[in-house]
């Protein structure tokens, strides 16, 4: 007990003292912080950025400069999904520890979307190595996990953590829920009260989320979902989506395509609903070799959609492909932009938890 406390209490007025005394809050207490669909609600709309930038290769090659995040900022977006490829920097011969050349691009792709006050999510986005091979890759997944998580412990709420992008292949429902609660583990050792952000497995499908596994104690959860329906118009064109050649599919809005949309985000709400989840369109986007008309089209349909039901959103993606600013000429895809913000719209509250119906 203090020594002030030491002396006999012998009053009622010096026990009531006591008490307040010892009951009063320490001034390295944690602050409070917000709960997990407060947080979503500020994420509102984002934007998936740095992914495939050389910026992590050398810092004078970045394409994303630090005007893009004031960019962003002043086009109505809240926040970036900072896409986190590291894996090919970590090896057996260090303990797999990220150099400081790779934390120094992370810290500085932090502070400066923070300065345009854009919330963070760091994603690690490693999702193609542990899809094909999750025991050997699993390694690296926990050390980085052990290592983010101890470096941002004392980063504000703003920032959060998404465990991986789209658990998918030999990462099966039911490993997945294995990893993620080892990794959430690991996480809630050094940030108790951060938001986390964890989808279902097979490419974080609505389809899915049945099968995720989530601990009913940890209420800092954010469940993610991604959207690319139907793939026939988001990946023509693509090879790697074994679309390459087909091109010239048009998405017009009709009662079929709109009722098709509305079916499958009824159903993430329900189930959003059913498990007191916030839910966050964590990708949405149509490749740019798809018709720029029926792309925007496609576009404010989907993100008016997901804003209607309470959801946050993140727009895939800002460079290199599917993109929403053309960094070689320095200007908006502005047919895109304005399907993602309408220019004639104020902009609007980031969405939160949805309201009953």
């Amino acid at each position: 007990m203090n020594g002030m406390l030491r002396l006999s209490i012998t009053s009622p007025a010096l026990l009531l003292i006591a008490v307040l005394l010892l009951a009063a809050p320490s001034s390295h207490a944690q602050p409070s912080t917000a709960d997990a669909f407060e947080q979503n609600r500020k994420l509102g709309r984002g934007v998936n950025i740095l992914g495939y930038d050389p910026i992590w290769r050398s810092r004078d090659q970045a394409r994303f400069q630090a005007k893009h995040f004031r960019l962003l900022k002043e086009a109505g977006f809240n926040s970036v999904r900072i896409n986190l490829q590291p894996f090919r920097r970590m090896t057996p011969a260090n303990d797999y520890a990220l150099d400081e050349s790779w934390f120094a691009v992370l810290d500085w792709a932090v502070e400066q979307a923070r300065a345009q006050d854009l919330l963070v999510i760091l994603d690690l986005h490693e999702y193609n190595s542990l899809g094909a091979d999750p025991a050997t890759n699993k390694v690296k997944f926990l050390a980085f996990w052990r290592q983010l998580s101890a470096h941002c412990r004392q980063a504000p709420e703003s920032v959060l953590f998404e465990i991986l992008n789209e658990p998918s292949r030999k990462l099966t429902p039911p490993l997945w829920n294995e990893y993620l609660a080892e990794a959430l583990a690991i996480i809630r050792a050094n940030n108790p009260t951060r938001a986390v952000i964890v989808g279902p497995a097979f490419w974080n499908s609505i389809d899915h989320l049945a099968e995720l596994e989530l601990p009913a104690t940890d209420r800092h959860l954010i469940v993610t979902i991604h959207y690319y329906t139907p793939m026939d118009f988001t990946h023509q064109g693509a090879a790697w989506a074994e679309r390459k050649d087909k091109l010239g599919v048009d998405w017009l809005g009709t009662e079929k395509d709109l009722g098709v949309l509305k079916s499958d985000f009824d159903k993430a709400a329900a189930w959003a609903k059913q498990h007191d989840r916030p839910l966050f369109l964590g990708e949405f986007g149509a490749y740019d070799k798809a018709p720029m008309e029926s792309r925007a089209r496609y576009l404010s349909s989907v993100a008016r959609a997901a804003e209607q039901r309470g959801w946050s959103w993140a727009y895939w993606q800002f460079d290199s492909d599917f993109i929403l600013y053309d960094i070689s000429r320095d200007a908006w895809i502005e047919p895109i932009r304005r399907a993602l913000i309408p220019v004639a719209e104020l902009p609007a509250p980031a969405p939160g938890r949805a309201a009953p119906k």
